[in-house]
């Protein structure tokens, strides 16, 4: 993948597109691009840290997993998509990961080593305020995902959830989408938002049934995105 077409693609993102020039130029000249199979892990829990991450092509899922007895659970805490970057809480506290960051089909990240990042941050220290922009858009998602969970009834959530898969989160330089198809499955909407794969497949028949989207294997076009946010009750 070439550079311009890299730049091109994070672009796309708030952080990326708001970051001064030479810093944007630093981390494109000093980044490279690695391929990831299916299922393939990018780094695990408890690994150092080493480094930033960005979608180019394809998904990340960031994976919860905890031991019962002898039974392994695993959760899927969100899905990663082009251009949104990932990995930033370990350049500030130097802990290990946090949490396994696995391939969701075929994907192409753009890796950022820390001795880089280390030495950029060296060099400019008003970089920090940039790279602490990035954690603490990740915060706020925490935060109202944290609300959601403990207030919104569930097909509430869904309908959220959905919505901002559509608008990338709001990390999108462009947030005007009129229909989107989420690649995305029922099982994983599921693992994501702690409820059964019978009561999302419920749920979405319900919504494509309004007019809301249609299923597809594996995807969900959002066909209404303000019957959508009607449905979420969102305000906006």
């Amino acid at each position: 993948m070439q550079t311009p077409h890299i730049h091109q693609i994070l672009m796309r993102g708030k952080w990326f597109s708001s970051l001064p020039g030479p810093l944007q130029q630093a981390l494109v000249a000093q980044g490279l691009v690695k391929n990831f199979q299916s299922g393939q892990r990018l780094f695990s829990r408890g690994d150092c840290a080493d480094g930033l991450y960005a979608v180019l092509k394809g998904a990340v899922q960031i994976v919860g997993a905890n031991k019962h007895g002898a039974e392994d659970k695993h959760v899927i805490l969100t899905l990663i998509e082009p251009p949104d970057w990932f990995g930033e809480i370990c350049l500030f506290d130097r802990q290990p990961r946090t949490h396994d960051a696995m391939a969701d089909g075929a994907v192409s990240v753009f890796h950022v080593r820390q001795t880089l990042l280390d030495q950029l941050v060296q060099d400019n220290p008003t970089y920090w305020r940039e790279f602490g922009l990035l954690l603490t858009q990740k915060v706020r998602l925490i935060f109202g995902a944290i609300e959601d969970a403990a207030l919104l009834p569930t097909p509430m959530r869904l309908a959220r959830r959905l919505l901002q898969m559509a608008e990338g989160y709001g990390m999108r330089t462009d947030n005007s989408v009129s229909a989107r198809t989420l690649h995305v499955s029922q099982e994983k909407l599921s693992a994501m938002l702690a409820i059964s794969r019978q009561t999302v497949n419920q749920m979405l028949k319900e919504m494509e049934q309004e007019g809301l989207l249609k299923l597809g294997r594996g995807s969900i076009e959002i066909l209404d995105l303000d019957g959508l946010k009607a449905k979420a009750q969102t305000g906006g």
